[in-house]
């Protein structure tokens, strides 16, 4: 179904629209012809009032539709790139109801070609400003069938479900009960959900049951603005010393901040593995998840210039945290691991300990795990504030996160 009205214009859009999917093709975005073809039919520069041409074609370029009054992104249309993933985790056919959750109105048109007229397509947003934006948006591109609401999405939308696809566009810490209620009994939610610092695009499936379990062997590297409203979350930033801080999810976590302050400018030790770097993304995942005494390390530029940390730092890195002691993931160039060699760095009285950990987890990684979608994850639903974290085992308020790796 092709539902596009370009207003007049226009040949280079038309020709922009074309080049971003052949685009997307390449990069391994879209594998399928039902998603090629949403991506070729919606005039996504409709949706993004105001940029250039350029900017609203271009495949990996986000664009911020509202900030709040200190700059910080509350909406974005989203990357072409990310969102054309997402399509194809979700694996929508024709007919099918399908729930957005964060209204930008671009997604929910592409959403509406593929479940064509049979379908539905129904998007919800927390904020009246982006409701009534959207609404004109989808309007002035030709998709008045789009139903979109406004209401807390942790509530879903009762009154329009069930859904076959429930499709999430904001970055979620867990996974509310309405979406698990108002999903079909073979149903599919694709979500970002954040993890320990971790944010990866998860495609589950519901297995039926009265548990409601969800599971997925589908997950991508992604990165959204959070969820506002009810299921908002706010992750911890324990402050270590200047320029150093810890970011974890769990609340009940206690640090030595003094002692671990202590130990960033304590000499150093260096353990290498012996093993490839490599797939970083896929790493990061592991070793975030396997214990609970993973955290993420943010540390600033000017530690890194002055000696004291490496500059994996910068970007934050999963780092074992133990007493007053910590070990995080750095490389090294050796071309007899393929290019790169993995190892850890360590401070504390404990260093020589949480080094050996770290790096066996490395080696761990890179004999059994190294490749693509290597981690198979359920979320199991849980009375709220039962969930404990434990190995391999990522606690949320609503269940568990449970990883096991093939």
């Amino acid at each position: 179904m092709t539902t596009v009205r370009d207003n007049g214009i226009d040949e280079e859009a038309a020709s922009l629209r074309a080049a971003m999917v052949r685009e997307l093709r390449d990069l391994g975005a879209i594998t399928s012809e039902s998603v090629a073809g949403a991506v070729a039919a919606v005039p996504r520069h409709l949706f993004a009032v105001g940029e250039p041409l350029t900017a609203a074609y271009a495949a990996n370029q986000a664009l911020v539709v509202k900030r709040d009054e200190d700059g910080t992104a509350l909406s974005s249309l989203s990357a072409t790139h990310i969102q054309a993933v997402m399509l194809e985790q979700a694996g929508i056919e024709p007919g099918m109801r399908v729930l957005e959750v964060g209204s930008g109105g671009y997604n929910a048109a592409l959403i509406a070609e593929l479940v064509g007229k049979d379908g539905a397509s129904i998007s919800v947003d927390i904020d009246a400003e982006i409701v009534d934006r959207a609404r004109k948006c989808l309007d002035a591109a030709g998709y008045e069938q789009v139903e979109v609401v406004r209401a807390d999405a942790a509530a879903g939308v009762p009154e329009l479900a069930p859904f076959d696809r429930i499709i999430v566009t904001a970055g979620a810490w867990d996974i509310p009960t309405a979406w698990l209620d108002q999903l079909s009994e073979h149903g599919r939610i694709v979500v970002p959900l954040r993890m320990r610092g971790l944010t990866r695009s998860i495609a589950f499936d519901r297995t039926g049951g009265p548990e409601a379990e969800l599971v997925s062997d589908s997950y991508r590297l992604c990165g959204f603005v959070p969820m506002q409203g009810t299921s908002a979350y706010t992750e911890r930033l324990v402050h270590i010393t200047d320029g150093l801080a810890l970011r974890i999810d769990d609340q009940k976590q206690d640090f030595d901040t003094e002692a671990l302050a202590s130990a960033v400018r304590s000499p150093r030790l260096e353990v290498w593995s012996g093993a490839a770097f490599d797939l970083p993304d896929e790493l990061e995942l592991f070793l975030a998840t396997n214990t609970p005494e993973m955290v993420m390390l943010h540390g600033s530029k000017d530690l890194v210039d002055q000696g004291f940390l490496a500059l994996s730092v910068t970007r934050g890195v999963p780092a074992l945290v133990s007493g007053g002691s910590f070990a995080y993931r750095t490389k090294r160039p050796n071309e007899e691991t393929g290019g790169f060699e993995s190892g850890v760095l360590a401070h504390g009285p404990d260093a020589e300990t949480v080094a050996a950990r770290y790096a066996e987890l490395l080696r761990r990684w890179a004999s059994d795990h190294q490749r693509r979608g290597a981690a198979r994850i359920a979320y199991r639903p849980m009375p709220a504030g039962t969930a404990e974290p434990a190995e391999g085992v990522v606690a949320k308020r609503l269940g568990t996160v449970a990883f096991s790796w093939s």
